[in-house]
Protein backbone atom coordinates (compact mmCIF):
# COMPACT_ATOMS: atom_id res chain seq x y z
CA UNK A 1 0.00 0.00 0.00
CA UNK A 2 0.91 3.42 -0.80
CA UNK A 3 2.35 5.32 2.36
CA UNK A 4 0.43 8.02 3.30
CA UNK A 5 1.00 11.20 5.01
CA UNK A 6 -1.24 9.63 8.28
CA UNK A 7 0.60 6.42 8.01
CA UNK A 8 4.01 7.74 8.01
CA UNK A 9 4.30 8.31 11.70
CA UNK A 10 3.25 4.69 12.27
CA UNK A 11 5.41 3.34 9.69
CA UNK A 12 8.20 5.80 11.50
CA UNK A 13 7.76 3.80 15.05
CA UNK A 14 7.31 0.56 13.57
CA UNK A 15 11.02 0.95 11.24
CA UNK A 16 12.75 2.64 14.59
CA UNK A 17 14.18 -0.47 16.12
CA UNK A 18 12.28 0.50 19.15
CA UNK A 19 11.08 -2.12 22.14
CA UNK A 20 7.52 -0.84 21.24
CA UNK A 21 6.52 0.91 18.21
CA UNK A 22 3.45 2.51 20.13
CA UNK A 23 5.96 3.94 23.28
CA UNK A 24 7.72 5.45 20.34
CA UNK A 25 4.80 7.39 18.63
CA UNK A 26 4.20 8.17 22.30
CA UNK A 27 7.53 9.56 22.58
CA UNK A 28 7.11 11.50 19.05
CA UNK A 29 3.86 13.36 20.11
CA UNK A 30 5.19 14.48 23.28
CA UNK A 31 8.09 16.30 21.54
CA UNK A 32 5.88 17.41 18.71
CA UNK A 33 3.52 18.75 21.61
CA UNK A 34 5.86 20.64 23.53
CA UNK A 35 7.55 22.09 20.56
CA UNK A 36 4.51 23.28 19.04
CA UNK A 37 3.36 24.68 22.71
CA UNK A 38 6.36 26.75 22.94
CA UNK A 39 6.02 27.57 19.12
CA UNK A 40 4.35 30.71 18.16
CA UNK A 41 1.47 28.85 18.94
CA UNK A 42 1.68 30.59 22.42
CA UNK A 43 0.28 33.88 21.14
CA UNK A 44 -2.54 32.76 19.39
CA UNK A 45 -5.79 33.13 21.35
CA UNK A 46 -7.66 29.97 21.06
CA UNK A 47 -4.48 28.37 22.29
CA UNK A 48 -3.93 30.62 25.19
CA UNK A 49 -7.63 30.40 25.92
CA UNK A 50 -7.15 26.27 26.33
CA UNK A 51 -3.63 26.87 27.87
CA UNK A 52 -5.63 28.92 30.73
CA UNK A 53 -8.32 26.64 30.85
CA UNK A 54 -6.51 23.10 30.93
CA UNK A 55 -3.07 23.83 32.42
CA UNK A 56 -0.07 21.34 32.60
CA UNK A 57 0.87 18.57 34.48
CA UNK A 58 3.70 18.42 36.48
CA UNK A 59 5.52 16.11 34.53
CA UNK A 60 4.89 18.79 31.37
CA UNK A 61 5.44 21.34 32.59
CA UNK A 62 9.07 20.49 33.59
CA UNK A 63 9.90 19.68 29.90
CA UNK A 64 8.42 23.00 29.08
CA UNK A 65 10.43 24.77 31.30
CA UNK A 66 13.49 22.66 30.29
CA UNK A 67 12.71 24.86 26.59
CA UNK A 68 14.52 27.47 25.39
CA UNK A 69 11.69 30.20 25.38
CA UNK A 70 11.03 31.07 29.08
CA UNK A 71 9.09 34.37 28.19
CA UNK A 72 6.16 32.31 26.59
CA UNK A 73 5.79 30.22 29.60
CA UNK A 74 5.88 32.97 31.18
CA UNK A 75 2.99 34.51 29.88
CA UNK A 76 1.03 31.28 29.81
CA UNK A 77 1.37 30.45 33.03
CA UNK A 78 0.76 34.48 33.96
CA UNK A 79 -2.51 33.88 32.21
CA UNK A 80 -3.60 30.45 33.37
CA UNK A 81 -2.49 31.79 37.22
CA UNK A 82 -4.97 34.55 36.50
CA UNK A 83 -7.86 32.73 35.32
CA UNK A 84 -6.96 30.03 38.05
CA UNK A 85 -7.53 32.79 40.91
CA UNK A 86 -10.22 34.59 39.70
CA UNK A 87 -11.90 31.18 39.55
CA UNK A 88 -11.01 29.56 42.65
CA UNK A 89 -11.88 33.01 45.12
CA UNK A 90 -15.49 32.96 43.17
CA UNK A 91 -15.79 28.97 44.22
CA UNK A 92 -14.05 29.56 47.50
CA UNK A 93 -16.54 32.34 48.01
CA UNK A 94 -19.17 29.59 48.53
CA UNK A 95 -17.83 28.13 51.27
CA UNK A 96 -17.87 24.21 51.67
CA UNK A 97 -20.80 21.74 50.61
CA UNK A 98 -22.88 21.32 53.37
CA UNK A 99 -22.70 18.26 55.52
CA UNK A 100 -24.72 14.82 54.79
CA UNK A 101 -27.15 13.85 57.99
CA UNK A 102 -26.54 11.01 60.01
CA UNK A 103 -28.10 8.80 57.68
CA UNK A 104 -27.13 10.24 54.19
CA UNK A 105 -24.71 9.43 51.69
CA UNK A 106 -21.15 10.80 51.94
CA UNK A 107 -20.56 14.61 51.90
CA UNK A 108 -19.97 15.86 48.36
CA UNK A 109 -16.58 17.94 47.90
CA UNK A 110 -16.92 21.81 48.30
CA UNK A 111 -16.81 23.47 44.97
CA UNK A 112 -13.32 24.29 44.95
CA UNK A 113 -12.44 20.99 45.33
CA UNK A 114 -13.97 19.73 42.44
CA UNK A 115 -12.24 22.65 40.79
CA UNK A 116 -8.83 21.52 41.93
CA UNK A 117 -9.45 17.89 41.61
CA UNK A 118 -10.16 18.59 37.87
CA UNK A 119 -7.47 20.86 36.94
CA UNK A 120 -5.10 18.45 38.32
CA UNK A 121 -6.85 16.00 35.70
CA UNK A 122 -5.88 17.86 32.57
CA UNK A 123 -3.12 18.96 30.48
CA UNK A 124 -2.95 20.73 27.32
CA UNK A 125 -0.12 18.62 26.08
CA UNK A 126 -1.44 15.41 27.55
CA UNK A 127 -4.94 15.94 25.80
CA UNK A 128 -2.73 16.79 22.48
CA UNK A 129 -1.01 13.62 22.59
CA UNK A 130 -3.84 11.63 23.65
CA UNK A 131 -6.48 12.82 20.75
CA UNK A 132 -3.75 11.74 18.06
CA UNK A 133 -2.70 8.85 19.77
CA UNK A 134 -6.08 7.44 19.04
CA UNK A 135 -5.67 8.65 15.64
CA UNK A 136 -2.39 6.27 15.02
CA UNK A 137 -4.03 3.12 16.96
CA UNK A 138 -6.78 3.36 14.44
CA UNK A 139 -4.12 4.01 11.53
CA UNK A 140 -2.34 0.21 13.43
CA UNK A 141 -5.78 -1.48 12.24
CA UNK A 142 -6.79 0.62 8.77
CA UNK A 143 -3.12 -0.32 7.64
CA UNK A 144 -3.55 -4.33 9.35
CA UNK A 145 -6.50 -4.85 7.10
CA UNK A 146 -5.23 -3.57 3.80
CA UNK A 147 -1.23 -3.54 4.09
CA UNK A 148 0.61 -7.14 3.92
CA UNK A 149 3.78 -5.34 4.17
CA UNK A 150 2.35 -3.61 7.37
CA UNK A 151 1.36 -6.75 8.75
CA UNK A 152 5.11 -8.67 8.11
CA UNK A 153 6.49 -5.61 9.85
CA UNK A 154 4.18 -5.76 12.77
CA UNK A 155 4.91 -10.00 12.85
CA UNK A 156 9.13 -9.27 12.80
CA UNK A 157 8.83 -6.48 15.47
CA UNK A 158 9.85 -6.29 18.69
CA UNK A 159 6.80 -6.62 20.42
CA UNK A 160 5.10 -4.39 22.54
CA UNK A 161 5.22 -2.83 26.47
CA UNK A 162 2.65 -4.25 28.81
CA UNK A 163 0.40 -1.56 28.71
CA UNK A 164 0.16 -1.23 24.79
CA UNK A 165 -0.52 -4.70 24.21
CA UNK A 166 -3.17 -4.51 26.30
CA UNK A 167 -4.39 -1.86 24.14
CA UNK A 168 -4.20 -3.24 20.55
CA UNK A 169 -5.71 -6.59 22.09
CA UNK A 170 -8.84 -4.76 23.34
CA UNK A 171 -9.30 -2.26 20.08
CA UNK A 172 -8.70 -4.80 18.03
CA UNK A 173 -12.07 -6.47 18.51
CA UNK A 174 -14.10 -3.65 17.69
CA UNK A 175 -11.74 -2.74 14.58
CA UNK A 176 -11.51 -5.67 12.87
CA UNK A 177 -13.55 -8.83 11.46
CA UNK A 178 -13.53 -12.40 13.42
CA UNK A 179 -11.42 -13.67 11.30
CA UNK A 180 -9.37 -11.16 11.09
CA UNK A 181 -9.15 -10.37 14.62
CA UNK A 182 -8.20 -14.11 15.61
CA UNK A 183 -5.14 -13.95 12.81
CA UNK A 184 -4.14 -10.38 14.86
CA UNK A 185 -4.36 -12.07 18.50
CA UNK A 186 -2.42 -14.92 17.40
CA UNK A 187 0.49 -12.52 16.21
CA UNK A 188 0.01 -10.14 18.50
CA UNK A 189 0.74 -12.72 20.89
CA UNK A 190 3.54 -14.22 19.79
CA UNK A 191 5.87 -11.16 18.67
CA UNK A 192 4.56 -10.08 22.76
CA UNK A 193 5.73 -13.14 24.37
CA UNK A 194 8.99 -13.70 22.34
CA UNK A 195 10.09 -10.29 22.81
CA UNK A 196 9.27 -9.85 26.57
CA UNK A 197 11.15 -13.36 26.97
CA UNK A 198 14.04 -11.72 25.08
CA UNK A 199 14.12 -9.03 27.25
CA UNK A 200 13.63 -10.75 30.31
CA UNK A 201 16.91 -13.32 28.79
CA UNK A 202 18.90 -10.24 28.64
CA UNK A 203 18.34 -8.86 32.10
CA UNK A 204 18.85 -12.17 33.33
CA UNK A 205 22.26 -12.54 31.82
CA UNK A 206 22.96 -8.54 32.85
CA UNK A 207 22.10 -9.46 36.72
CA UNK A 208 24.62 -13.09 35.98
CA UNK A 209 27.53 -10.69 35.10
CA UNK A 210 27.49 -8.86 38.22
CA UNK A 211 28.63 -12.63 39.16
CA UNK A 212 32.24 -12.79 39.74
CA UNK A 213 31.86 -16.32 38.20
CA UNK A 214 30.84 -14.48 34.99
CA UNK A 215 33.38 -11.62 35.01
CA UNK A 216 35.00 -13.05 31.72
CA UNK A 217 31.94 -13.92 29.81
CA UNK A 218 30.70 -11.77 27.11
CA UNK A 219 28.17 -9.10 27.67
CA UNK A 220 25.92 -10.34 25.22
CA UNK A 221 23.10 -8.13 24.47
CA UNK A 222 22.42 -7.00 28.15
CA UNK A 223 24.20 -3.99 28.24
CA UNK A 224 21.37 -1.91 27.74
CA UNK A 225 19.16 -4.66 28.73
CA UNK A 226 17.62 -2.22 31.99
CA UNK A 227 16.59 0.70 29.53
CA UNK A 228 14.94 -1.76 27.43
CA UNK A 229 13.42 -3.47 30.04
CA UNK A 230 11.51 -0.22 31.80
CA UNK A 231 10.06 0.03 28.11
CA UNK A 232 8.28 -3.16 28.28
CA UNK A 233 7.36 -2.82 31.68
CA UNK A 234 6.58 0.82 32.27
CA UNK A 235 5.64 2.03 28.59
CA UNK A 236 8.20 4.62 29.28
CA UNK A 237 12.08 5.93 27.95
CA UNK A 238 14.77 6.78 30.16
CA UNK A 239 17.79 8.63 29.08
Amino acid sequence: MAEQIYTIPVNDAFDSGCECPMCQMQKDLERNAIEYTMGPSYMEDDNRAMTDKLGFCSHHLRMLYQEKNRLGLALMMNTHMNKTIQDMRALAAKGPAAKAGLFGKNTPNAPVVDYIENMEKSCFICGRMDDMFVRYVDTIFHMWKRDSEFRDKFATSKGFCTYHYGILYKTGQNKLSKEQYAQFIEILNKVYFDNMERVNGDLSWFIDKFDYRYKNEPWKNSKDALPRGIIKIGHTFVE
